[in-house]
């Protein structure tokens, strides 16, 4: 049986995702050790919570003062400080390699009854614990970013994943104050399924001269109400994110995913969007 007393949860990945994982498990009272493989990595993750918390405290959105808070969370560049989490959720490189690698090192550093998480957006669950003892612990928990504002959040059930670690997922996620829904091990899950192919056609349309990127963003959030069209959302994914998901779906599934020419070309440039403050906008 997988642990249902979680106190103390894990965090591998200390970038946007990971630190801001590390920041809502610690709003929510747990105490977090949040991992990277650098230490400049891990300083500035909590450089982003720091910035975040200050952010939400301005607008009294925290239950606590911004210092409790981050005192909840301890920092480590050494995989074994996690050995004693009763939850760990990876946030790493969106790289197959590098998840099973991970995985297979929480595997020796965690007890078996340690529900193992992963943020992937894309690879498969089933994949990333293929070579575990326990695969039936791995579930997937795909956070929204940015993970302290979205609501949203994806549980993947992999092929070996028991119903008891598909509801502890769901539940976690509850008491992190998010809302849940569920897909099967599928390319994409949900989410990235419906949306790479929407953001690509809004690229398409832009570089076929359809209309100008202002109006088909406008012509998406005034049309069907979506709070963001394709190119802005793009920009605020980041260009590299949705190029690597296009292809690992276009790999899977096909020709309908095939990443838009003019994403390859910006990613290729180094204009990913808002991170680099270039995209199809510019950003101060």
């Amino acid at each position: 049986m997988v642990r249902q007393e979680i106190d103390r949860v894990g965090v591998v990945g200390a970038g946007t995702m990971g630190s801001g994982i590390a920041q809502v498990a610690a709003t929510s009272g747990y105490e977090v050790v949040m991992r990277d493989i650098e230490p400049q990595f891990v300083e500035h993750g909590f450089d982003s919570i720091e910035h975040s918390l200050e952010r939400l405290a301005s607008k009294d959105a925290l239950p606590a003062d911004p210092e409790t808070i981050r005192d909840r969370i301890a920092g480590t560049t050494d995989l074994a400080d996690l050995g004693d989490c009763d939850l760990v959720v990876e946030a790493a490189l969106e790289d197959m390699a590098v998840k099973q690698d991970v995985f297979q090192g929480l595997e020796d550093h965690c007890a078996s009854d340690v529900m193992l998480a992963t943020n992937t957006s894309t690879l498969s669950i089933t994949s990333i614990a293929a070579a575990l003892e326990h695969p039936e612990r791995v579930v997937g928990l795909h956070f929204m970013n940015p993970v302290p504002i979205m609501e949203g959040v994806e549980v993947v059930v992999g092929e070996k994943t028991t119903d008891a670690v598909t509801k502890l997922a769901h539940d976690i996620a509850d008491d992190l104050g998010k809302t849940t829904w569920e897909s099967d091990d599928k390319p994409g899950f949900v989410t990235n399924r419906i949306l790479m192919p929407w953001i690509n056609e809004g690229i398409r349309a832009y570089d076929e001269g359809v209309a100008s990127k202002e109006d088909i963003d406008a012509g998406m959030e005034l049309g069907t109400n979506v709070p963001m069209g394709p190119l802005k959302l793009a920009d605020h994914i980041g260009l590299d994110v949705c190029l690597h998901a296009s292809e690992t779906m276009h790999e899977e599934l096909g020709d309908r995913y095939k990443p838009a020419y003019l994403l390859k070309r910006k990613v290729e440039a180094g204009d990913l969007g808002k991170k680099t403050g270039v995209g199809f906008y510019e950003y101060d």
